[in-house]
Parts: C-alpha cells; structure tokens; sequence
C-alpha cells in the first residue's frame, strides 16, 4: 500500500471534489473507484481513494513517478472524454492540486512513515492552507515546528507536509485551468486513531491550549489567506504493483 514517504520523490496529485448530496456523493465514490481499477498508465504509482465524513466529497491521494507523466495523462483521451465528463455532472467543486512532500512525522508506535490503506482505521484529515508563493516556506516552517508537541497528543498517529506546486480545476469537458500562482497552497495529511481523539484535540479551548500550540496557531493564521479542510475514511487504494 502507499507510503507517504519525501524520500520517494513522487509527484503527488490530491483530487479534491465536493458535491450536494449523498446520492452524488456516492456516485462521485464509486466513478473515483472504476478510475483507480482501472489505470496502469506509464509513470502512475499509487491510487488511494478517500471518502468525505464531516462534509459530502471526495478525496484521491495519487502518486505519479514525475509531473511529465501527469501531463501525458491529462493530454489522454480516457481523462479529457471520459473522467472530466462524468465528474462535472455531479460535483459542485473540484481541485486538483499537484503537490511535492516535504516532511513526515509518524508517532514512534506507527511506523516509520505514514501508510495509507483501507485496511487500517486510521481517522484521516486533510487541511489546505491557500499561502502568498513568497510565505509558502515561511508557512511550511510553521507547521513543520507543531511535531515537536503533537506527537505527545494523545491518539495522535502521523503528519505529512506537502509543498504545494500547482492547482488545476475543471474549466470544461476535456479542459483544465490553473487556480492561482504556483507554490501558493500547503497541504497537511494527518492521521489520528479516531474521530473522538481528534475532536478532543480539536475542541481544547485557545486559552487551555499550550504556549508552543498557540504560537504555531497564531503564525499560522498570520502566514495564510483562507484554509479548508475535511475528514476522510479510506476506502479503496491501487498501485502499479498491486494492482
């Protein structure tokens, strides 16, 4: 199963859509699903197909060996006549952010680097932070220092920084456009034990929070221009080499 992993190198691409209802919620899942069963496209990893909880959506995590193999992807034919198609017919927001990973965290009774699989039970959260290109780093900086104290939260598993390198969102059947400036979002893939740990990590109020907790929540509302973020359960994975 994939791992997040920055040694890798991977070119990772989160597909982030939303929709209005469950029953496009649903559909939106199972057309995610037929795409991953059915790829083998030269360069592609990884599929892990993640199901929206606290909001309607759904998430991939995909891995590709170098940002020329997506491209060679959304030139295809199966991408621009078929995929695109059906996902405008049922989603209300779409996002597809190409993204590089910068550093993960895993708790010492986790592993060494995070995996993502259906066949764990990990609580999954995925946070956007939209950043000026010229603070990305400064924002990364930010985020990266909260792994001194959120490995010691309880139910607290791993955390995952991603640099984020270019945003893309449907503009029409067959056609992409590009969603801002380069290098102007930072994404955040944590893993907890369950929606309880987390609420409670969640829900402390500002003023029973730690000093260190604090000063990175204050930096980082300083650093970003607007955030978004969901709950997720993962359902479905592929890869090149289990298939």
């Amino acid at each position: 199963m994939p791992f997040i992993n920055p040694e890798d190198g991977y070119l990772t691409v989160i597909n982030l859509f939303k929709t209005d209802t469950t029953e496009k919620r649903d559909r939106l899942l199972k057309e995610t699903m037929e795409v991953v069963d059915s790829v083998g496209y030269p360069g592609w990893i990884s599929s892990t197909v993640h199901l929206g909880e606290d909001r309607l959506g759904t998430l991939n995590f995909i891995q590709w060996r170098a940002v020329e193999d997506l491209q060679s992807w959304y030139a295809g034919e199966v991408f621009k006549h078929r995929d695109m198609s059906v996902f405008l017919e049922i989603m209300t927001y779409g996002r597809l952010l190409q993204a590089e990973v910068e550093l993960s965290q895993c708790h010492p009774d986790a592993g060494k680097v995070p995996e993502i699989s259906p066949e764990r039970e990990d609580y999954t959260v995925v946070e956007i932070f939209d950043v000026q290109p010229e603070r990305q780093g400064a924002l990364i900086s930010s985020i990266s220092a909260a792994h001194e104290w959120l490995v010691d939260t309880p139910g607290y598993r791993s955390q995952s920084v991603l640099r984020g390198v270019r945003a893309r969102g449907p503009k029409g059947v067959g056609e992409l456009e590009t969603l801002g400036p380069d290098n102007s979002f930072v994404v955040v893939y944590s893993q907890w034990s369950g929606k309880e740990a987390y609420d409670a990590f969640r829900s402390v109020p500002d003023d029973a929070r730690p000093a260190a907790r604090r000063a990175t929540d204050i930096e980082r509302y300083a650093l970003t221009t607007s955030a978004d973020w969901n709950t997720y359960r993962v359902v479905h994975a592929g890869s090149a080499d289990r298939p």
